[in-house]
């Protein structure tokens, strides 16, 4: 069985897209439909801005999603996955890919996604710490134990996990966590608190927006961040989709729990192929997972 599997913010790169536009009509069309929805070039950001413009939140998310259904277009889309998943944003790229939504609604959320953050990003700092060599357990206690707003929001891989919240609890927690022994404690260059309770206000907007949204019984089931269980009932997943703005996103369980119920192979789509297979690999080293 096999599963596709959609990277989030960090995965973009200069120039990504432009070999898809060029050398494939389905993929342009793709391209060309994503400027018309949004009302503005963001193929001309996607192949020509620098590094630093794709990682403005409003931008490398409607980019990345857009990238990663040109390349499922390209090389996936005459397959049926047996199950997807995706990492934050790429969840809404795995919901267009098994048919959950159409890729018009989901770029719209994904738009409105971006810019609910963005705002809320700017309403309230914060930020984000990698902490690397901990088990979770000792990460979330650390968390617990601080009065500022720090939470897990990203279970990346067994051995590594991201903190999300304010600046000061952040820094409190990157020390605490130095002093338990982490091999790395590293706050990211990061625009906000992702994945934090202080993604509220943006939750409450995107909210509104999914529930306005018509979701179909999808093609094969979405593994989702929030349960990190498989799903095909269209209610559960915008529940889980809502809650995935404040909510963690349990990578390391979906991977265990893929493996368990007999995913043999995963394709990474779209972004620079790297990330998710990584993770993968930090899993099971031999798990057979390529790009494209």
């Amino acid at each position: 069985m096999i599963a596709y599997v959609f990277p989030g913010q960090g995965a973009q790169f200069e120039g990504m897209g432009k070999d898809l536009y060029q050398e494939n009509p389905e993929c342009k069309a793709i391209i060309d439909n994503a400027d018309d929805i949004l009302g503005y070039k963001l193929s001309q950001i996607m192949f020509e801005g620098s590094a630093e413009d794709l990682k403005k939140t409003e931008i490398t998310q409607p980019a990345l999603f857009v990238h990663a259904l040109a390349s499922f277009a390209k090389n996936g889309g005459g397959h049926s996955p047996d199950a997807v998943a995706g990492h934050s944003l790429g969840e809404f790229s795995a919901l267009v890919a098994n048919g959950t939504v159409s890729f018009e609604d989901g770029l719209k959320l994904v738009y409105k996604r971006a810019m609910a953050m963005q705002k809320a990003c700017d309403a309230v700092p914060g930020t984000m710490a990698a902490i690397l060599g901990l088990d979770n357990e000792v990460v979330e206690d650390v968390c617990n134990s601080i009065i500022e707003i720090v939470v897990p929001a990203n279970y990346n891989c067994p051995g590594q996990l991201v903190i999300s919240g304010s600046i000061e609890g952040i820094n409190k927690a990157v020390e605490a966590c130095t002093e338990k022994g982490a091999r790395r404690a590293m706050v990211l260059p990061v625009g906000g608190a992702f994945h934090s309770p202080l993604m509220a206000p943006a939750q409450d907007e995107l909210a509104q927006a999914i529930d306005d949204t018509e979701f179909k019984t999808p093609t094969c089931p979405i593994y989702q961040n929030y349960t990190a269980i498989p799903e095909t009932n269209p209610i559960n997943i915008k529940n889980n989709l809502i809650a995935q703005l404040t909510g963690a996103v349990k990578w390391t369980q979906i991977m265990q729990r893929m493996i368990g119920d007999g995913i043999t192979s995963t394709i990474e789509v779209g972004g620079n192929g790297k990330v998710l297979s990584g993770l993968f690999k930090k899993v099971d080293r031999k798990f057979p997972i390529s790009s494209i």
